[in-house]
């Protein structure tokens, strides 16, 4: 109970446009090179979010999400998820990718649009979820709030990352997470609500997978139906089998919540078992499969090749519905 008062009182926070500009002139004064953008390719962050690896996790990322339930019921009361799911996460990777991979000037463009749309994001929970009571307000700018989704993502990645490319030293999660908190100024997250170091994030994670503000709502349940559902013929079974991913990488309450079946140590042993294969074939796909367009284009950008690349930007379309991040 104790941490979800705490989280109704952080709310009525927001993230200012001031907040959100001197976010963004801290980032400036970190960038080396413009071109590269807020990260670059001697970053932990490039060698880790390149992969298409951490897309293994996006369906654990989008229900932990949703099992907040200020983030349920705004994207249930704000956005065209329930008539076009697709369409609503292609627009929040393409947002993200230009953030991670595009230029400055592209992230920081990106970073504004978000504010923006976020300061138009608010309401009051119309029914009790978990411990928080019947109109709750939430925004989306408040900072606990979008620390939440921004912990999804970096730790999802990590998680990710390491089961299928390699383990991570700890200096390289404590590299890795010390660069993500540029991201989260193109948020205006404060440094007072932000954790200072790794072990303090992932301290973070772990107390919120744990505490009771986390909820699995029935609007979230019918959200998350959404992202398992097939978007085209014969994709059934394969999403299927990444329903019980997701199951596995997912708290078992959470999951329960969700409706996703673990299948008891049958579905562990299935689980294992797909993941095995999968970090046995991943090392030798092609550079072009693993690496995400949006990367590639980067390096392209970085090496001044101009021109069309006509094969990314078929990739680009299938993962975020537009042909190049500039």
């Amino acid at each position: 109970m104790q941490a979800a008062e705490a989280q109704a009182r952080a709310n009525e926070r927001l993230v200012s446009r001031a907040e959100l500009e001197e976010g963004l002139a801290r980032v400036r004064t970190l960038v080396r090179d413009p071109t590269a953008g807020i990260f670059g390719p001697d970053t932990e962050v490039w060698t880790v979010h390149k992969e298409a690896a951490v897309f293994l996790g996006a369906g654990r990322a989008a229900l932990l999400q949703l099992a907040h339930p200020f983030v349920a019921h705004a994207i249930d009361q704000h956005s065209q998820t329930r008539e076009d799911p697709l369409g609503r996460f292609r627009r929040t990777f393409y947002h993200v990718f230009s953030m991670v991979f595009g230029d400055l000037d592209r992230a920081f463009r990106a970073a504004r649009a978000v504010w923006g749309i976020h300061t138009r994001v608010s309401g009051v929970l119309p029914e009790q979820a978990g411990s928080l009571p019947s109109g709750t307000a939430y925004h989306a700018n408040s900072p606990d709030a979008l620390l939440w989704v921004h912990a999804t993502l970096w730790d999802s990645a990590v998680l990710c990352y390491e089961t299928l490319v390699r383990p991570l030293s700890l200096d390289e999660k404590r590299r890795y997470y010390d660069e993500t908190r540029r991201f989260a100024w193109l948020f205006g997250i404060p440094d007072d609500v932000l954790p200072p170091d790794w072990e303090s994030f992932r301290a973070y994670v772990e107390t919120m997978l744990a505490s009771d503000v986390l909820t699995v709502t029935p609007v979230a349940a019918e959200l998350a139906r959404f992202l398992f559902r097939p978007l085209l013929p014969g994709l059934g079974p394969l999403m299927r089998r990444y329903g019980l991913v997701t199951a596995w990488l997912l708290p078992e309450r959470l999951a329960d919540g969700f409706g996703l079946e673990r299948g008891g140590d049958a579905g562990r042993a299935r689980n294992a078992a797909t993941l095995r294969r999968l970090a046995k074939v991943y090392p030798w796909l092609p550079r072009r499969l693993r690496y995400l367009p949006a990367y590639v284009e980067a390096r392209r950008r970085l090496a001044g090749r101009v021109g069309r690349d006509f094969i990314g930007e078929l990739l680009s379309r299938a993962v975020v519905g537009t042909p190049r991040l500039g």
